[in-house]
């Protein structure tokens, strides 16, 4: 049974995991409880930058408009401008670009901070995402982890971890799975099925104006992620994705895999580690699953 195999794919990589993948063409799916609720940690990023393409292309927001990006109080992240030590001055549409294709923490901010969270869960309920929620900007999120964990919050926690003693890290990487942050359902949450209605909107144009569909879609080409669902597949099949992690707990991907046939499949992967994992193995599986599900569907279809 196909199911059997995926979840053999997870359990062999140390973790539990959920999936839908379901067929932009036919709409036949593939599902691993796909309905339970999710940490989603960076893929929500695509849902912002639908908000953000959408509100350039309504007049909302100037596409062009140059912003600075303060050093003194930028969201800590391990890529982009979060490395940076000066200021940085970026226009909105190219934070999207760092959002989609780097992960940029600092840029996702900026644009949360400037869209509103009411108009991300707006349009998260307009497209029907019934269990998708965005609690907070993702600094508030890492200071809630760190409050969680008896610090002040996270300046404080990471502060605090560089001099930390062996036992005493030991005991936060224990409490740290239950913060809030990595509990589905009291901060950012959504499910593998809201993700892929997301996508199969964005994909086929329904989820906003054209234009910002198209944008979505062709940045979330470029991502620098590759060795997650784009492991499993080789050129020709092309893959659009955006993946997401959480401090080594939550490892996720979301993307689109484009056959030559001119079939489609959008994927929502969800992982949690269990301790001892190996984050190679994980990355793996999350193709490795989203593969053997397409494979399901295209015998299936034939």
């Amino acid at each position: 049974m196909v199911g059997d195999d995926v979840q053999a794919i997870f359990d062999r990589a140390g973790c539990t995991g959920t999936l839908l993948v379901q067929s932009l063409d036919t709409d036949t799916e593939f599902g691993l409880r796909s309905d339970e609720l999710v940490v989603p940690a960076s893929v929500i990023k695509v849902l912002v930058a639908l908000e953000a393409e959408t509100s350039f292309v309504d007049g909302r927001l100037d596409p062009s408009e140059q912003v600075v990006l303060r050093a003194i109080d930028r969201t800590p992240g391990p890529v982009g401008v979060s490395l940076f030590e000066d200021d940085a001055v970026i226009s909105w549409r190219d934070m999207v670009v760092l959002m989609l294709t780097i992960s940029d923490n600092p840029s996702t901010d900026a644009l949360i901070r400037r869209l509103g969270t009411d108009a991300l869960n707006t349009t998260a309920a307009r497209l029907g995402l019934s269990n998708t929620a965005v609690e907070s900007d993702l600094m508030t999120m890492l200071d809630s982890i760190g409050q969680d964990l008896g610090r002040a919050g996270w300046k404080d926690l990471t502060s605090w971890s560089a001099g930390a003693s062996a036992e005493d890290s030991a005991q936060a990487d224990e409490l740290l799975p239950t913060a809030r942050a990595l509990d589905p359902g009291k901060g950012t949450t959504t499910t593998p099925r809201d993700m892929v209605t997301l996508l199969r909107l964005i994909w086929t144009g329904q989820a906003g104006p054209a234009a910002a569909c198209e944008r979505v879609r062709s940045i979330m080409a470029q991502q620098l992620t590759r060795h997650r669902i784009s492991s499993a597949f080789q050129p020709p099949v092309r893959v659009a994705a955006k993946s997401g992690g959480l401090l080594g707990v939550v490892r996720n991907e979301i993307g689109v895999v484009s056959y030559p046939d001119g079939r489609e499949y959008a994927a929502a992967v969800f992982t949690r580690s269990r301790p001892g994992s190996d984050e190679r193995a994980i990355n793996t599986a999350i193709g490795t699953a989203t593969a053997r599900a397409i494979a399901s569907l295209r015998y299936d279809a034939a």
